[in-house]
């Protein structure tokens, strides 16, 4: 096998380096980075790269070899596991599709991280109100001339008086 290219009949390695170079370019494609965004982002996790490395480990022929640390930084940057970046990529899946998902992925973990946010703020509300009882109603005003929406202020309010927003 050479340079990670199967010949005729060969079967593909499931973990190769080609695989990381294919998915790099994929990964790239998919957020919409340039070559030369992508290399100023794995410089920034600590590996020192320029666009034209990028390149060469996208299209040259023959295809430049990645070390491991380039292979730990693309991981970090595209913050998948290394396992999953030395994987081929799906069958069946357009660059479209991995964008569309990809997007959802990331609005799934922020919204997460939002909500426990929220939960650890209700949480200290609540156990300030408990340490000082006299402070709950001015809390509650607070909140609804913060919101404006005397609903969605009365939701938080009583999140406020369950302990906590889960």
């Amino acid at each position: 096998m050479t340079g990670d290219r199967p010949e005729s009949g060969e079967v593909p390695l499931l973990y190769s380096e080609g695989n990381v170079a294919a998915r790099v370019a994929l990964e790239r494609e998919v957020r919409g980075w340039s070559t030369t965004e992508l290399a100023e982002r794995v410089t920034k996790a600590g590996v020192k790269m320029n666009q034209t490395a990028i390149w060469r480990i996208e299209n040259g022929t023959p295809r430049r070899r990645i070390n491991l640390d380039e292979t730990l930084a693309f991981s970090r940057v595209f913050e998948l596991p290394l396992e999953e970046l030395m994987s081929p990529p799906l069958e069946g899946l357009d660059v479209d599709s991995r964008r569309l998902v990809q997007e959802a992925v990331e609005a799934f973990y922020e919204a997460r991280d939002a909500r426990d946010r929220l939960h650890h703020a209700v949480v200290a509300i609540s156990d300030h109100i408990k340490a000082h009882p006299d402070s709950s109603r001015a809390i509650h005003e607070q909140c609804l001339r913060l919101m404006g929406d005397e609903r969605d202020a009365r939701t938080l309010s009583g999140d406020i008086e369950d302990g906590g927003h889960y």
